[in-house]
């Protein structure tokens, strides 16, 4: 049987199921059993959150509450709103304080024993500006009511069930925060499952546990009817500095499971985030996942002990396969034991040559630094830069650019085993990845990164492709190159290591049946396909999670990687065989012809609009007045609203408040908008204290503060924060929904100076302003668009 033919029904196969895997279940609609989650039951309440856009604070967001408040009464849960300040402490080089005041609405569905360790489900109910958020997070929300409401049909559970839905999480966790801190109920909370979202579609993934999970997790998959999860993707998320409402009972010490689905990743943020583009299937599944996990926490006698971690992640058909980190050792004796079954094999039929091994590595080497470089290049050429807004034009084209990676992969991984098996492909197989190197340099400018993955790469083909090399010595060094590397991840990260271990033992089966690629009959040529394509589309599954959570194309390269080891004996050529690398170079040039399409198609539609981001802000003190647009790469329709007072558009620094090196500005007409009041003061016991007070309709205001001298004592409304500390060291104080304000307080030694920048952001364009004209539909309004913002500087001295 041609191997050719078993290599492209191994890919497509394992292409399809992947696809097959990642889609979500059929919505129920508003007839569903009592019992069952529906998505038509939980749309009825999301259309009413997502409605339009309800950041903490605003008219909007009061309407949302009030609307919860509703349902919760007729759902018996006797709800009350828990109005509070609170603040997030971030450090660094300029410390950081996140803060403002939510209504938290808090609701109990009592247990039969209302002393047992309480349930929280929870969900925040606020959005971003901007964005209605009809998935992040109303989806969660209005889950979370159907959830309590399928619960209340199968009887009294067996604790309290708390449902906790805050304000403020898109401000800085802060109705987590004050619920934790200073609720009642919060010390009654033995469990949590959270549910969040990070896009507009795609399946439920429980992505995040506290330590000491073995238990926990061993609960989720009896409970989970449809499991989407992995022991990797909570290691991982640990290592990234992302928050969500979890992370405040985390810290905390409190159990749970965290929830969201992140696929559509334009909707993220977005004012498309409607419930029109919410996909229902996703929401059925988070549904369908959150429901089962909520129904075996509140109807267990005991909540899950602490256990150590374990190990986990889906296999075939929505199976969730757990064990302890110690029996990653039983698998690698096992992968040990079939490669040396594999090894024997082809001795035996005197097919195996030592030196080919480490020929083996260098190819599986090459092809990690050349398909990572190749996959940078990739990056660089959709002339898409890097940042939240400035990779929109790919997440609008998210189908197109995956395709393109994919090609881009595949013709890596041909090549590669293409030139080893091969031999005499050193000058081409170097320059191939000095070339991408260039590339990367030319594109980017001075790239170290793309320069020195295309040396080493280079390097290790002028030492691996000299003389051809047989198949059953270069799987080996394929295969005992990713044992090494499995082996280190079993020390250092033992539930991270099955990525590489289980695709590793599906790989040596085949090379045990296969005695290395040598023996080859038709059935075992069929048997080795079947067990490439299984584990391949496992991998796949994978790598499309990766593709959709992180825009690091180049990690890709471990899961071109990965499809080798399993598809080895099936693309490496035979001496003198020129057919593969022609064939190599073929996928590559489609996948790049593809990456110049993303570049070229316009990436622009009313289902996916370019963003834009603009703002009238004004000096309080001398009235003068600049447009702004505070996102990259504005449309046309931006630009011509900055130049309509006759202003020319120029680079400009970012005012108070905001983060970018891309905002542009152009004089505007002079407008007088009431500012904010700043003001030192002394209060009674010898302290002094910067407060600022928002003007009418500022919904936020920024104030940062800068201290020539050493301060103690520090606090932000009156509770101790770790700011001030440092003489010449800027402090950000970024607080919200506070018509009265924020006062930052301190103690001096003696006489002193503190400079302060300050800002009042109102989401209203000034009424003496020139008006913005009609928003074409291909762009939308992002964040605080639209909005007046009033600076100023002051210098207090005591």
């Amino acid at each position: 049987m041609r191997k050719d033919i078993v290599l492209a029904a191994v890919f497509v196969a394992a292409l399809i199921v992947a696809v097959w895997a990642g889609m979500t279940p059929r919505p129920l609609g508003l007839d569903a059993p009592a019992g069952a989650f529906s998505a038509g039951r939980a749309m009825v309440d999301d259309r009413v959150i997502a409605r339009t856009p309800h950041p903490v604070g605003s008219p909007a967001n009061f309407a949302v509450r009030n609307h919860l408040v509703q349902r919760m009464t007729a759902l018996g849960l006797g709800p009350q709103v828990q109005r509070a300040d609170a603040f997030e402490q971030i450090p660094g080089k300029e410390p950081l304080v996140l803060g403002g005041v939510v209504e938290n609405v808090v609701g109990v569905l009592p247990g039969a024993d209302r002393t047992a360790p309480a349930l929280a489900l929870m969900a925040h109910y606020d959005s971003v500006p901007g964005s209605p958020g009809a998935a992040d997070d109303a989806a969660g929300v209005s889950a979370a009511l159907e959830v309590i409401r399928a619960i209340k049909t199968q009887g009294t559970p067996a604790r309290d069930v708390v449902l906790v839905l805050t304000d403020g999480e898109e401000a800085g966790l802060l109705g987590a925060t004050a619920f934790f801190q200073s609720h009642p109920l919060a010390p009654h909370v033995g469990f949590v499952i959270n549910m969040e979202s990070r896009g507009g579609g795609g399946r439920a993934n429980m992505f995040e546990t506290a330590p000491e999970n073995g238990a926990v997790v061993e609960m989720f998959r009896r409970a989970s009817p449809s499991p989407a999860s992995s022991s990797l993707i909570v290691y991982l998320y640990k290592q990234l500095p992302n928050d969500t409402d979890f992370t405040v009972p985390r810290k905390a010490g409190v159990p749970g499971l965290n929830y969201a689905f992140i696929a559509r990743q334009f909707d993220y943020h977005s004012p498309v985030s409607t419930p029109e583009n919410l996909s229902q299937g996703s929401l059925q599944h988070l549904g369908d996942e959150v429901l089962a996990t909520t129904r075996a926490v509140a109807f267990a006698k005991t909540l899950p002990a602490k256990a150590p971690d374990a190990v986990y992640a889906n296999t075939f058909g929505g199976h969730l396969l757990t064990y302890p980190t110690l029996v990653g050792w039983a698998v690698l004796a096992g992968i040990a034991a079939l490669m040396a079954l594999a090894v024997w094999r082809a001795r035996r039929a005197d097919a195996f040559v030592l030196a080919d091994v480490a020929k083996g590595v260098g190819a599986a080497l090459y092809l990690i630094l050349t398909s990572a470089v190749l996959f940078m290049l990739s990056r660089w050429a959709t002339g898409a830069g890097f940042g939240f807004y400035e990779q929109q034009p790919l997440l609008a084209q998210a189908g197109l650019w995956e395709a393109a990676l994919l090609l881009v992969g595949i013709g890596a991984i041909l090549f590669a085993a293409a030139s080893v098996g091969r031999g005499r492909m050193r000058l081409g197989a170097a320059g191939l990845a000095l070339l991408a190197g260039a590339l990367c340099t030319a594109l980017s400018g001075w790239n170290l990164i793309g320069l020195g993955l295309g040396g080493a790469a280079a390097i290790i083909a002028l030492l691996a492709f000299g003389r051809p090399a047989g198949v059953a010595g270069t799987w080996t060094g394929a295969l005992g190159l990713a044992f090494a590397a499995v082996l280190a991840l079993q020390v250092a990260a033992p539930t991270a290591a099955f990525l590489i271990a289980w695709p590793l033992a599906f790989a040596a089966l085949a090379g045990a049946v296969s005695a290395l690629g040598t023996w080859r009959p038709a059935a075992v040529t069929v048997v080795v396909g079947l067990l490439a394509a299984l584990a391949l589309q496992w991998v796949l599954v994978f790598a499309h999670g990766v593709f959709v959570g992180i825009d690091r194309v180049e990690v890709q390269a471990l899961f071109a990687w990965l499809a080798a080891l399993l598809v080895w004996p099936l693309i490496q050529a035979e001496p003198e065989e020129t057919r593969p690398r022609t064939v190599a170079l073929v996928v590559l040039l489609l996948g790049f012809l593809t990456v110049g399409l993303v570049r070229v198609l316009p990436p622009w539609s009313a289902r996916h609009p370019q963003p834009s981001i603009l703002a009238y802000v004004v000096d309080g003190a001398t009235g003068q007045a600049k447009r702004f647009s505070l996102a990259p790469n504005p449309p046309e329709w931006t630009r011509g609203v900055l130049r309509a007072d006759g202003g020319h558009s120029v680079k400009d620094d970012a005012p108070v408040g905001w983060r970018t090196e891309t905002a542009q500005s152009a004089w505007a007409k002079p407008v007088t908008p009431a500012p904010p009041s700043v003001a030192l003061e002394r209060l009674i016991d010898g302290s002094l204290q910067v407060r600022i007070i928002p003007p009418a309709g500022a919904r936020t205001v920024a104030l940062d503060l800068r201290p020539t001298g050493r301060l103690t004592d520090a606090t932000v409304n009156g509770r101790p924060a770790k700011i001030l500390a440092e003489p010449g060291q800027w402090t950000r104080v970024r607080w919200q929904a506070a018509p009265e304000g924020v006062a930052v307080g301190f103690r001096a030694k003696g006489p002193g100076v503190i400079d302060t920048r300050y800002a009042a952001v109102t989401e209203a364009w000034p009424k003496d302003a020139r008006p913005l004209p009609a928003r074409p539909p291909k762009v939308s309004a992002n964040n605080i668009s639209g909005a007046t913002i009033v600076t100023g500087e002051q210098r207090f001295t005591w």
